[in-house]
C-alpha cells in the first residue's frame, strides 16, 4: 500500500480511519447492546405469560393436565400472530392459544430454555419453554411461549436507523473537526514555506522564528545554512574577483604588445570581456540584493542588436524578431544581456543568412528561442558545446568555447536552463526557460 506524499493528506487520511473503525465498534457495540436489551424485553413478556399458565394449570381427577385461565393478552387471540403459547403433558398437547388454530407448536428439546425457533409457517420465532410439575402427577409437564421474530427484528430496525443516522453524523462531525485540528496545526509548516519562497525569490535573507517551539530548531539551522552559504559564496566571489584582477593586467600588456592588425585582438577583447562579467559578479556579492528585481526583454534585445549591427550587416544577416512588449525576466540586466549576448553572438557567427529570436511569456515563466540557419550541432555534440571550453569545429569562427556554458551556468542560477536542439529554420535553436 503507497501512502500519499503530504502530511495534511496522511494525518486526515489516519483520522478518518481511527474515527470510522472507533464509529464502526461503537455502532456495533451499541447495536448489541440493544438487541440485548430487546430480546430480553420480549423474553420477559413471554416469561410472564409462561408464570401465568403454570399458576393457573391443575391436575384433575383422572391425572389429566388442565389449563387455567387463558393470558389476556389480545397478542395471543389473532391468528398466526406469532404469539402462541401451548402446554403439554408426557409430550401432548393439552391446551393452546387461539391465536395457533388447528396448529401445534413443535416441542424443542427439554433442556431448552429459550433462543430461536420456526413457527407452523416457518416463520422465525423467539422460544421460551419452561418444564415444571404438579402435585399428584409424575407426568412430563411443559410450557412454551413464543413471540414473531419479525416484530423483534422490527423493533431492532427501529432503534439501529437512529443509531446509525446519529453515528454518521458524528462521524462528520469529528471529520470536519480533524480536518480543522489539522490544518491549524500544519499552518506553521505553511508559513514556513513561504518564508523559504520569500528567501529563494529574494524578498528576505533569512527565516523568522515560528511561533510554536516544535520548529524553532528547524529555522535556526536552515538560518545557519543561509549564513554560510553566503559566507562561502562571498569568499568563492572574492577569489575570483582576484583572480580577474591579477589577469586584466598581464592580458593588457599582451594587447598592447601585439601589432594593430594582429588577429590576436579579437581574441584578447573576448577574454577582456569575459574576465570583466566575472569582476562584475565578483563585486555583486557584497552590494545589497535587489528585491522584486524585473528586465523587459525586448530592450535588452534591441540594444544587442545594435551593438552586433556591424556584423549584421556584414554578413547580410536578416534577424526577425517576435517579442511580446510586457516579457520581463526577473533578475538582473546584466545577467540577462549576457545570456542573449552569447546567445546571439553565437547565431551571428554561424547563421548563413537568417536569425530568429522569438520569445513566449507567462505570468511566471519566460521562454526565449535564439535560432539560426546555419549548420547547426547534432544531438551528441549538445553536452559537448556547452560544457565550458567545448569546440566542436577548431577551424570555425574564432571563439573560447565558453559561452553556451556561460549561458547555461547563468540560466541555472536563476532556476531556468538552456536547451539546445533543431531550428525549424535548418540551424541550431537555444532555447532559454526562465522565471519571469
Amino acid at each position: 500500500m503507497r501512502f500519499p506524499d503530504s502530511i495534511r493528506a496522511r494525518l486526515i487520511g489516519l483520522s478518518a480511519l481511527l474515527i470510522g473503525v472507533a464509529l464502526v465498534a461503537g455502532y456495533l457495540a451499541i447495536a448489541a447492546i440493544l438487541d440485548q436489551f430487546i430480546t430480553d424485553r420480549f423474553d420477559a413478556e413471554a416469561e410472564a405469560v409462561a408464570d401465568a399458565l403454570i399458576a393457573g394449570a391443575s391436575i384433575d381427577a383422572e391425572g389429566r393436565l388442565v389449563a387455567g385461565p387463558a393470558p389476556s393478552d389480545p397478542h395471543f387471540d389473532i391468528p398466526l400472530s406469532g404469539w402462541f403459547w401451548q402446554l403439554t403433558q408426557d409430550g401432548v398437547v393439552v391446551a393452546k392459544s387461539p391465536s395457533l388454530f388447528d396448529n401445534v407448536l413443535n416441542a424443542p428439546d427439554a433442556d431448552f430454555i429459550g433462543g430461536r425457533g420456526l413457527g407452523p409457517a416457518d416463520e422465525p420465532l423467539r422460544v421460551t419453554r419452561h418444564d415444571f410439575t404438579l402435585p399428584d402427577t409424575r407426568s412430563a409437564l411443559a410450557v412454551i411461549v413464543t413471540a414473531p421474530g419479525a416484530e423483534i427484528d422490527a423493533s431492532l430496525s427501529r432503534l439501529r436507523r437512529p443509531l446509525a443516522i446519529s453515528l454518521t453524523v458524528l462521524g462528520l462531525a469529528l471529520a470536519a473537526a480533524s480536518v480543522l485540528q489539522v490544518a491549524a496545526g500544519l499552518r506553521s509548516l505553511d508559513k514556513l514555506g513561504r518564508d523559504l519562497r520569500a528567501i529563494r525569490a529574494g524578498r528576505a535573507e533569512a527565516l523568522p522564528l515560528p511561533p510554536v517551539s516544535e520548529l524553532r530548531p528547524m529555522a535556526a539551522e536552515i538560518n545557519g545554512l543561509l549564513e554560510q552559504n553566503r559566507a562561502v559564496l562571498a569568499r568563492s566571489r572574492e577569489h575570483v574577483g582576484n583572480l580577474a584582477h591579477s589577469l586584466k593586467t598581464p592580458l593588457a600588456a599582451l594587447d598592447n604588445s601585439l601589432p594593430p592588425d594582429h588577429p590576436g585582438h579579437a581574441l584578447v577583447a573576448r577574454m577582456d570581456r569575459q574576465i570583466g562579467w566575472h569582476l562584475r559578479r565578483a563585486r555583486s556579492s557584497g552590494a545589497p540584493r535587489v528585491l522584486g528585481h524585473r528586465t523587459l526583454l525586448a530592450p535588452v534585445v534591441d540594444d544587442i542588436l545594435m551593438v552586433l549591427r556591424g556584423p549584421i550587416r556584414d554578413s547580410g544577416i536578416r534577424v526577425d524578431l517576435d517579442l511580446p512588449p510586457a516579457a520581463s525576466f526577473a533578475g538582473e540586466r546584466q545577467d540577462l544581456e549576457e545570456m542573449i549576448g552569447n546567445l546571439v553572438e553565437n547565431a551571428v557567427k554561424w547563421s548563413g543568412g537568417r536569425i530568429l529570436i522569438h520569445a513566449w511569456a507567462q505570468v511566471d515563466a519566460l521562454r526565449i528561442t535564439i535560432a539560426d540557419d546555419g549548420p547547426g550541432l547534432s544531438d551528441e555534440d549538445h553536452a559537448i558545446a556547452m560544457a565550458r571550453g567545448g569546440r566542436l569545429d577548431e577551424t570555425g569562427p574564432p571563439g573560447s568555447g565558453l559561452g553556451l556554458a556561460i549561458v547555461a551556468d547563468i540560466a541555472a542560477l536563476h532556476g531556468g536552463r538552456l536547451r539546445l536542439e533543431r531550428a525549424e529554420i535548418g540551424g541550431l535553436a537555444a532555447t532559454l526557460e526562465l522565471p519571469a
